[in-house]
């Protein structure tokens, strides 16, 4: 039982005697005291003010002296107001530290059988280009995610759907056919979904000179879009594709192809998986026919051009397109298809999507058909909507090939990270082999640490150089911190130190802090996964290593004479680096055992 449900049961306790007042101890929630305060765990009580009939520092004072007298774990206390500060008993701390060192999975909770299943749906790639800067973000996030998730004791797949049809992706393939002459990723020497991205961009600006003649020669914008013969190419071809047309399907498959290559390097680069991957070109035709039941049904309509729509002003939203007047798919579509296979797949109990919050509207409007088309599980769907990721130089447009590609991006955080862990003198003496490994480790997970550091729901601007720096809320201050800790165990291992009896001691000040610290975690894995929020765990990890560094600096370990709190001070080393591994592992992050 963790410090924090001791406290809440001895304050319902308390309660219960001295006031007659039922109270669920889950719902007393001790937080730490604040630094001006003495005491180390911080209860309010104007929950009972009114039924004790007394003012709160009276209640405060009563409650606090009741713990005092009944709760080994209490020494002392104080009241503020109506806040009650409780001074836990010092050598209570060190079977604390035994308690969580004795738990090698310290702060994760296994999946049951009867753990509900969660289903995470991130990256949603299109195959007409390669990932970039923004799907890095969505990656880690669903990534850490379903980590989080999982660790809170729940069932998790993690699951992605790939947009491989549309008319996005006929523009690279006409693009290809058009001005490719044959180019492969063997005969370019490119990664597929690199190639394909070319002739995307290379089909927009054929795209935007032809409108910009059409222009010139006397039309409208509009009319020169909609006349421009390119792009009555690209729509024939869209035809093609869903009459399921050979040639344009062996096409389609062969580019597709050297896009998954692509992806799936991208993917094992960044730390990612997927338990299951749907495929647009699978879906559409089942959400194609659950329109259309939905039309037969009166709840979608069909206007004069043939397109079916939905009118969802009833609920204060707008009318949907749902298929077009050619009668090809939408977006909206293709989604109602894949989360009826979804839900034939699996018994999911929640459906989460993480997606940018640009796609707010369309995830309204997607629960709300979902309900509308008899999906019970349609209103209870969460759309984990996240901020966008801006650069120092501005947006990202991919259609302009000005997208900060995820392959580029990699390579330069590696090369940064090798260039100043050398600055520094980190890489001395080590192999080449180590070399490209360590700064691997810590130029990804300076990209991942400060992506994931942020509040999700909140836009924010990636600055590489700030990623990278061995001092402040970085990943590589937290590694470099996680390799000291190992480095000391490794020193007291070599020198025949062995851990002996610490229960006795008394912890000092900072050792208390540390502990506390480390009690706290698998409250905020709990928090983490109830707010859909990675960030707490990376500050939780900046706050451990912070507290680490300043004990470390306090208190000798190996060179401490006394062998009980040296064996306190290892222990504690030891159980602060697993719990920063744990930590930074369910945000997709390695730590470096050397550095």
């Amino acid at each position: 039982m963790s410090i924090d449900d001791i406290v809440a049961q001895g304050v319902a306790r308390a309660v219960k005697e001295l006031y007659g007042i039922d109270t669920d101890a889950s719902k007393i929630v001790p937080q730490t005291t604040r630094k001006e305060f003495e005491g180390n765990l911080t209860v309010m009580v104007f929950p009972w003010v009114k039924a004790a009939r007394k003012a709160p520092e009276a209640v405060g004072q009563e409650i606090g002296q009741w713990l005092v007298d009944n709760e080994p774990a209490v020494d002392r206390f104080n009241v503020v107001k109506g806040f009650l500060n409780i001074v836990i008993e010092p050598s209570f701390w060190s079977s604390v530290l035994s308690h969580i060192a004795a738990d090698e999975n310290y702060g994760i909770r296994t999946a049951g059988d009867d753990a509900p299943l969660v289903m995470v749906e991130y990256s949603s790639p299109n195959t007409n280009k390669p990932l970039h800067l923004g799907h890095v973000r969505n990656n880690l996030l669903g990534y850490s995610l379903s980590q989080i998730l999982k660790a809170c004791g729940n069932k998790v797949v993690k699951t992605n759907i790939v947009n491989d049809r549309g008319i996005h992706i006929c523009k690279s393939m006409l693009a290809w056919k058009k001005w490719g002459d044959g180019a492969t990723p063997e005969s370019t020497g490119k990664k597929g979904d690199h190639l394909i991205g070319d002739f995307y961009v290379m089909f927009d600006k054929k795209y935007r000179a032809e409108v910009k003649a059409l222009i010139d020669s006397g039309m409208t914008e509009e009319e020169a879009k909609e006349k421009s013969p390119l792009m009555a190419e690209a729509r024939a071809m869209l035809r093609a594709w869903e009459q399921k047309d050979p040639e344009v399907r062996s096409l389609w498959a062969m580019m597709n192809s050297w896009v998954y290559a692509g992806f799936d390097e991208t993917y094992r680069r960044l730390g990612v998986d997927f338990d299951k991957i749907y495929y647009e070109s699978d879906t559409y035709l089942e959400g194609k026919e659950k329109v259309l039941e939905g039309l037969e049904k009166g709840i979608m309509y069909r206007k004069e051009d043939g397109s079916v729509w939905a009118d969802l002003t009833d609920a204060g939203l707008d009318h949907k397109l749902l298929l077009r007047a050619d009668g090809t798919s939408v977006y909206m579509t293709q989604d109602i298809g894949t989360a009826k296979l979804r839900f034939r797949d699996y018994p999911i109990d929640r459906m989460i999507y993480v997606v940018g919050n640009e796609q707010n509207y369309h995830f309204q409007v997607l629960s709300l058909l979902l309900d509308r088309l008899g999906f019970k599980w349609g209103k209870d769907l969460v759309h984990f909507s996240y901020g966008m990721v801006e650069l120092p130089e501005g947006k990202m447009k991919s259609r302009e090939g000005t997208v900060v590609d995820a392959d580029d991006l990699m390579d330069e955080m590696v090369s940064q990270a090798r260039e100043v862990s050398a600055d520094l003198g980190k890489l001395d003496g080590l192999t080449p082999e180590e070399i490209d490994r360590i700064s691997e480790t810590v130029g990804l997970g300076a990209l991942k640490y400060f992506l994931l550091k942020v509040d999700p729901r909140k836009n924010m601007m990636f600055n590489p150089k700030e990623s990278i720096d061995f001092n402040g809320n970085t990943g590589p201050f937290i590694q470099y911190t996680y390799a000291r800790m190992r480095s000391v165990l490794r020193k007291a291992e070599a020198d025949g130190i062995t851990v002996g009896d610490y229960i006795a001691v008394q912890p000092c000040d900072r050792e208390i802090t540390l502990i506390q610290t480390l009690a706290d975690f698998p409250q905020v894995v709990a928090e983490a996964g109830r707010t859909f929020s990675p960030a707490l765990i990376a500050n939780y990890a900046y706050e451990l290593v912070k507290q680490y560094n300043q004990f470390y600096h306090d208190c000798p370990v190996l060179r401490e004479e006394d062998p009980a709190r040296r064996s306190l001070r290892l222990v504690l080393t030891d159980v602060c680096s697993r719990t920063i591994r744990t930590a930074m592992g369910l945000l997709g992050i390695n730590v470096p055992e050397r550095m």
